[in-house]
């Protein structure tokens, strides 16, 4: 059973657990050692710093910033926080100073938690933008202090030593139990994809409503171990990879960082993990070019296990071919497995749509993945695959909590206890996006197939009109050109052209591996295009492309924390490119 506050949830699963001093809660790795933590040492290092910062001043309702890399020092602070009735406000360690600024006053932060010193100095550069900041709290131990700025540790000794065990635990639960399901839990901002970011006000209520709805809807339970890697600020992973797995008893490692998750796969051997569709299409490409690195014969073996893989997998049913399949798991199949820890019960993929041709490959592999929905809005996930019921191409049906409608435009609209509150101080955005029957305007065009299952097509303020007045929907084709093994991000240019192009980053490691020259990759990208082209209308095809030297990444302001490409930015920045490609002549 699920509670309606995130501190009523603390407690209980900590009271569950107390008394059982193996079971592991969280683990991070350092030193090139991991470390575990058990829910006893949790709860008490989460009293400590509530205790510690109620000694700082930080009272209910104030809102308190948490800058910092995935690591047990975030919870701790999440918890301790909600206990105390404060908001608080994560953002992603990889903005920007100016961005940090921005966030932190229109939320009028008192304090801000940061991970190390790197963070702290890109605050001190706009503390003076920020006039509501009283104190920041740097996790790192080894980091040297200064006037307003006091170590994570220290605070957590200042609350440890103002009480006594007993007197501690008791104050705690007295705090905790005054928290209303109705109170605002988090302030999470959009990434602005357009325009400055909005705090969307997540309440208790919407938290639990959501965690309760998606366990109804997967299983997972306290003999899972899951291994973390998504930003613990963003919406996503904050409630399926943090707080879902938490209430269910699940273990949480924290991967080392993104660049590590490979290697933590094959230490920690976790169970179910949640992912962007970038790292599956990451790691089937890894695969397959070590395929292609293989003898003849290899090559052959892994062409007909994947032959079989895909008919086993479109439902097929003989003996024979159950024979074939269970000699390609051991070929192939299994030492696939092996790579992600040889103990995947599922994947969950969000954030972004994920290809069936990806999604495909790693349930032939006998990698089960379960694609969801949802919006930072909507605390997040809407709607999600149910194992076994997996239709790829979509993402599944509605939460059991959750109504969704599909306007005359074709718009999904959301409702539900999960929808929220509104966005901070901005009452005009939260009532174009919330409307009186209490629908949230997604944003996203869809429609549900003959089964029931929601298909996304497009975001609705993506889509193209042609100055020949066709309608095309953007996010579809790039999926189907980033199949390509050649390209690693696609953009579709056409809004209120004659025809469309693209602007392709080649996957140079892909490349590389093909043997594929300089000279002869437009001709390579070509004939890729040409194939996966053939099926679509002339008028979504991209008759025209250019090739940049430069991915689009979150350091250059082309794309979101959350990886989505941020399309008037590189619409801007690449402005004469794309003049270029309109100005050849046919």
């Amino acid at each position: 059973m699920v509670e309606s506050t995130i501190p009523a949830n603390f407690l209980a699963v900590c009271d569950k657990f107390a008394t059982q001093p193996d079971k592991i809660c969280y683990g991070r790795k350092a030193h090139g050692k991991w470390h575990t933590i058990t829910h006893a040492a949790l709860r008490e290092d989460v009293e400590c710093f509530a205790m510690g910062m109620m000694l700082l001043g930080v009272s209910v309702g104030e809102r308190v910033g948490i800058v910092s890399e995935n690591r047990v020092e975030w919870p701790i602070a999440d918890f301790a926080l909600a206990a105390l009735g404060v908001i608080d406000v994560p953002i992603f360690p990889t903005l920007t100073g100016p961005q940090v600024a921005y966030i932190y006053h229109n939320c009028e932060a008192a304090a801000v938690i940061v991970s190390n010193l790197f963070q702290l100095n890109k605050l001190l550069k706009v503390r003076a933008d920020i006039p509501s900041l009283r104190t920041i709290i740097v996790m790192n131990d080894d980091v040297e202090l200064q006037d307003g700025v006091v170590h994570f540790s220290d605070v957590m000794e200042k609350g440890r030593k103002a009480f006594d065990a007993t007197t501690r635990r008791q104050k705690f639960i007295d705090l905790a139990t005054h928290v209303k399901p109705d109170d605002v839990l988090t302030l999470i901002y959009t990434s602005g994809t357009t325009g400055d970011p909005k705090g969307v006000m997540l309440t208790h209520r919407n938290i639990t409503a959501n965690v309760s709805g998606a366990l109804a809807s997967f299983d997972l339970n306290e003999s899972d171990t899951l291994l973390s890697f998504l930003p613990l600020c963003h919406s996503y992973e904050r409630m399926a990879g943090y707080y879902c797995a938490f209430i269910a008893g699940s273990s949480t490692y924290f991967a080392e960082s993104i660049e590590s998750v490979s290697e933590n796969l094959r230490e920690i051997r976790p169970t179910v993990m949640t992912s962007v569709p970038r790292l599956f299409e990451r790691i089937k490409m890894r695969v397959l070019s070590n395929v292609e690195k293989q003898s003849t014969l290899q090559r052959k073996v892994f062409a007909w296990a994947s032959d079989v893989g895909m008919r086993w997998f479109r439902g097929e049913r003989s003996a024979w071919l159950r024979a074939q399949h269970t000699l390609a798991d051991k070929l192939v199949f299994a030492k696939v497995r092996e790579r992600t820890g040889g103990r995947i019960r599922f994947f969950v993929s969000g954030g972004a749509a994920l290809s069936v041709d990806v999604g495909a490959f790693y349930m032939m592999m006998g990698l089960e993945i379960i694609e969801g929905y949802g919006l930072t809005e909507s605390s997040p996930v809407l709607c999600v695959n149910r194992l076994g019921e997996q239709e790829l191409g979509t993402v599944g049906t509605p939460l059991p909590n959750v109504e969704i409608a599909i306007a005359a435009d074709g718009e999904i609209l959301a409702r539900g206890p999960s929808i929220m509150k509104g966005y901070w101080k901005n009452d005009v955005a939260t009532h174009e996006s919330i409307d009186a029957e209490g629908y949230l305007h997604t944003g996203d065009i869809g429609a549900f197939n003959e089964r029931g299952h929601l298909r996304i097509t497009d975001r609705k303020k993506h889509l193209f009109v042609s100055s020949g007045g066709k309608n095309i929907a953007p996010q579809p084709i790039e999926a189907l050109l980033a199949e390509s093994p050649l390209i690693d991000q696609v953009i579709l240019i056409g809004d209120a052209r004659e025809y469309c192009t693209a602007l392709i980053v080649p996957d140079i490691e892909q490349v590389k591996a093909l043997g594929i020259g300089p000279d002869a990759l437009r001709d390579a990208i070509q004939r890729d295009l040409d194939v996966r082209q053939r099926e679509l209308p002339k008028y979504e095809r991209a008759r025209r492309f250019a090739i940049l030297t430069t991915p689009c990444t979150v350091e250059n302001g082309l794309l979101t924390p959350t990886l989505k490409i941020k399309r008037k930015a590189v619409e801007l920045a690449y402005r004469d490119v794309i003049d270029a490609m309109y100005a050849e002549k046919e």
